[in-house]
């Protein structure tokens, strides 16, 4: 089923259980389970068992394993400004929370790909999240190009069909983020040609 009907329904048992739970959190727990309303009330229960009454967001992504969407919104502001050391660092602390760069690259394309459906309203349906991260999405798709956007994704989907198969997978994944940060370069718009002044002539 879909997340959105998921979320209405963990509300439902939180308010019933009176507990406490914010709508991101629930969100992520709707899209761990895969469209399965049994498993989405099972997470559940094991973070009510961890967290107590009160369900955040922040406890959802620890206890879940989850990386932090703020990190893939870090990662495009970097790209769109073609700031190659920002794009690093972000991942350097990425892969010190112990998190793996396959995991990290298909997360990013995910999230490249809502960046993308959010551009237009015909396909803005399409982005499950929760109203706060639909309006963050919104804000970053206004100022990332279409084009930029279906060449990050083509750059990101690469780098995960070839991790694996990588001997080095740190640099493998860096290197597609320096592309990325390279590609806003590319996809700016040709500056006007002065015309001639009669002056110059």
């Amino acid at each position: 089923i879909r997340i959105e009907d998921i979320v209405n329904r963990l509300m439902y048992v939180a308010k019933k259980e009176s507990v406490s739970a914010e709508e991101e959190a629930l969100h992520i727990i709707g899209q761990k389970a895969d469209g399965a309303l049994r498993d989405a009330l099972s997470i559940f229960d094991q973070i009510v068992s961890l967290a107590g009454k009160k369900i955040l967001y922040r406890d959802v992504i620890e206890n879940l394993n989850i990386l932090d969407y703020e990190y893939y919104f870090k990662i495009v502001e970097a790209a769109l400004s073609g700031d190659i050391p920002a794009a690093l660092l972000t991942y350097n602390e990425i892969l010190l929370k112990g998190f793996d760069g396959h995991n990290f690259i298909s997360g990013l394309n995910s999230h490249l790909r809502d960046l993308l459906v959010s551009r237009d309203e015909a396909t803005i349906r399409l982005l499950e999240a929760a109203p706060a991260v639909k309006q963050r999405y919104l804000q970053q798709s206004s100022v990332s190009p279409v084009d930029f956007l279906i060449k990050a994704l083509e750059t990101g989907s690469a780098c995960e069909l070839s991790y694996k198969s990588s001997k080095n997978p740190r640099l493998h994944v860096e290197l597609a983020l320096m592309r990325l940060c390279r590609l806003s370069a590319q996809t700016q718009p040709e500056p006007e040609k002065k015309k001639p002044d009669e002056h110059d002539l």
